[in-house]
């Protein structure tokens, strides 16, 4: 069918990844059910009306899917200023929570904004981090070639070179740390390795990124009680453990098929609507739905790396392979710590859980990867 019309809108239909789309729109319906059952269940635990977070959630989703769509309209120009405005905000706010933090269990990783929300900057900041870090590593390759890493002209000081981007890093990286939020701050080192090898760091330097990533955890065990709690009730299976053995228990009860609306054990399931909530799909849907929810999200992975291997831009190569990081390893950490595999970390799953921080992070993110792999493809 020959295409007549050259409206901006039917460009965008016909360019964008939209099975990439389907795949967000499908997990925010997703996410909408799983606060029906497991949010009213956390929301009556805690005296709240049954909707309390539906009701929450509502104008999130409404946001989240104007930012996936708007987003992925824009051109590469604006995906650029965005994101700096977004990293601009995301390290404003970091600083906020050095100020005066709005506390949420014990972690001073959130900020009020005006009483109305309560947003965690690390989240929001996520979208920018990868595209701004993609942008650094292209224009990187542009000015010193293929050798970034141990060109020594790479290393002087200048305004594009490691130094004005490590050192931004670094001071993010301590303030998350500090908060405390050691998943985050592994998180986002984890994800700045990952895309540091797509840009061809030699695999001999992985000792060195493990080592980075073991020393945060150490400098944690002996400074932070809960974490030292937590990886001791992990190795030893002793002390505060209420939260992962109900989450296995949720589990076991789903069975095969779920138990629907004869759950249970999720109603004494802390979290059952954020960290924990793939342990209430478990029991409500059973086993095999579950395990298809874990293949559609590797559907939504094998996505975001078929674009970053297809990128004729390096640049795009980056930004969908940072994508990728991200969404694949949050997952990970989430499910490991809900089968008991890794000690909890108190992290989303994406998309699906409760989160207005955490899903408008991920649209945005999503619909800029649509955006500059439209481009590139097709401009």
């Amino acid at each position: 069918m020959l295409r007549t019309e050259e409206s901006k809108l039917t460009s965008w239909y016909f360019e964008t990844d939209r099975k990439l789309l389907v795949y967000v729109l499908v997990m925010m319906v997703i996410s909408v059910i799983c606060m029906i059952s497991a949010g009213s269940v956390a929301a009556e635990r805690l005296g709240h009306p049954w909707n309390y977070y539906i009701v929450k959630a509502i104008p999130f989703y409404i946001l989240g899917v104007i930012f996936l769509l708007g987003s992925s309209m824009l051109s590469k120009k604006w995906v650029m200023w965005l994101s700096w405005a977004n990293v601009g905000v995301g390290l404003l706010l970091l600083l906020v929570t050095l100020i005066a933090p709005h506390t949420i269990n014990g972690s001073d990783r959130f900020v009020s904004l005006m009483g109305l929300a309560n947003v965690m900057p690390a989240d929001i900041m996520k979208p920018g981090f990868i595209i701004i870090t993609a942008w650094f590593l292209s224009k990187m390759r542009d000015t010193y070639g293929d050798d970034i890493f141990f060109n020594r002209a790479a290393w002087r000081f200048r305004w594009l070179s490691w130094w004005p981007y490590l050192a931004t890093f670094a001071v993010a990286l301590l303030i998350i740390f500090s908060h405390p939020d050691l998943g985050t701050a592994i998180l986002y080192l984890t994800v700045l390795g990952a895309m540091l090898f797509i840009a061809g760091l030699p695999l001999i330097m992985i000792p060195v990124i493990a080592m980075a990533g073991l020393g945060l955890l150490t400098v944690a065990f002996f400074t932070m009680s809960h974490v030292h709690n937590r990886i001791i009730s992990f190795f030893t299976g002793t002390g505060d453990t209420y939260q992962v053995t109900q989450s296995m228990q949720s589990i076991q009860n789903g069975g095969l098929f779920g138990q629907g609306d004869g759950s249970f054990v999720k109603q004494s399931l802390p979290d059952a609507h954020t960290d924990f909530i793939f342990a209430a799909i478990a029991e409500d849907a059973g086993a095999i739905l579950a395990c298809a929810l874990i293949v559609f999200l590797m559907l939504v992975l094998r996505r975001l790396i078929v674009n970053a291997c297809n990128a004729r831009d390096k640049f795009v190569l980056y930004a969908a392979g940072g994508a990728a990081a991200l969404f694949g390893t949050q997952v990970c950490i989430n499910l490991m710590s809900t089968l008991n595999l890794f000690a909890p970390k108190g992290m989303t799953l994406p998309f699906i859980s409760y989160g207005g921080s955490s899903l408008l992070s991920f649209c945005l993110l999503f619909g800029f990867i649509m955006a500059i792999v439209r481009e590139d493809k097709w401009k």
